[in-house]
């Protein structure tokens, strides 16, 4: 059995399936070439870089198709389906690298980080007195209010770390269920883990009550446009780890530029790479290159689920 790892494995992974017997070639093959190429393969593995097109799918003689993470928008899953091939991801392994890179996010506005690492390198001598002036009117996050669309395991986790802060968590949620979480600490203080209950609000009392909003919705359908912009607190800040296209660029632009949004946390794109600058010629933006996945730690859980359950289909 030969499995293509296009978008690269994590060596823990690979041995796990080498071991098991199967070859894992990890040479890329560029995304016009795949369809001719996927017939050598009974099992792609991709990340996000790899598009799985109906093309690619008829063209091969697929068995399995991998997912490297937990969205499957680069994957066409109706084909797949109408093909009977099964399609699995890892939707565990990633969570907490991605509700880190959020307080990330969080804490570089908060305290000014965003522009003075931008400016220290050439302008920290000059204008030294002049960024901190700047720097010194950052905000904790403590006692802030954080609103969490989407409360699947990164939802959840993003929650946890936010209570661990001394934040309050408010939950969107259409069925306004109750979500019970255990936040859990280090092992060593592992006795003083505790349980917390939290209850799903709508939409609107989210966007009006919240200081600051992360979404972590699935898919890449738009959330947040310019009326959900207009609801939401003057100031406030807008976080998105989840997907491109999942806010409306343009309106989160003039949000910006006019105030009504203080600072955002962008990890994701429309396009990636961006087709222009929109979102990074923002000053008041933290901007990372779609990383929310990718610490060596996550990356090796993703590895291991992921050659565990293509052990257990062929198993």
């Amino acid at each position: 059995m030969r499995i293509l790892a296009n978008d690269g494995i994590d060596a823990a992974g690979k041995a796990i399936l080498e071991a098991a017997g199967f070859e894992v070639i990890t040479s890329k093959i560029p995304q016009e070439q795949l369809a001719d190429q996927i017939n050598q393969f009974d099992v792609i593995i991709v990340r996000s870089a790899t598009k799985v097109t109906s093309d690619i799918i008829d063209k091969g003689n697929l068995k399995l198709i991998a997912r490297a993470g937990v969205g499957l928008d680069n994957i066409d899953m109706k084909h797949a389906g109408l093909k009977n091939i099964p399609v699995v991801n890892t939707p565990n392994a990633s969570s907490k690298s991605v509700a880190e890179l959020v307080f990330a996010h969080l804490f570089s506005v908060a305290r000014y980080l965003h522009l003075t690492n931008r400016e220290m390198p050439e302008n920290g001598i000059e204008k030294f007195n002049a960024l901190k002036k700047i720097g010194s009117s950052g905000f904790e996050l403590q006692n802030k209010k954080i609103g969490i669309i989407g409360f699947g395991r990164i939802g959840q986790e993003v929650a946890k770390m936010a209570i661990g802060l001394g934040m309050e968590v408010l939950v969107y949620d259409y069925k306004q269920r109750e979500f019970d979480l255990t936040v859990s600490l280090h092992p060593k203080y592992q006795m003083n883990n505790f349980k917390v209950t939290l209850k799903g609000i709508t939409m609107d009392q989210l966007l009006a009550d919240s200081d600051i909003i992360t979404l972590h919705t699935p898919g890449s359908a738009e959330v947040i446009t310019e009326t959900e912009l207009n609801k939401m607190k003057q100031g406030s800040v807008l976080i998105n780890c989840a997907r491109g296209g999942v806010v409306n660029e343009v309106a989160l632009k003039n949000a910006m530029d006019s105030g009504k949004i203080a600072f955002s946390g962008i990890d994701v794109f429309e396009n990636e790479p961006p087709v222009n600058d929109t979102m990074l010629s923002l000053k008041n933006a933290s901007l990372s290159p779609h990383i929310g996945a990718s610490t060596s730690e996550a990356q090796e859980r993703v590895g291991i689920e992921l050659a565990e359950r293509i052990c257990q289909f062929f198993k």
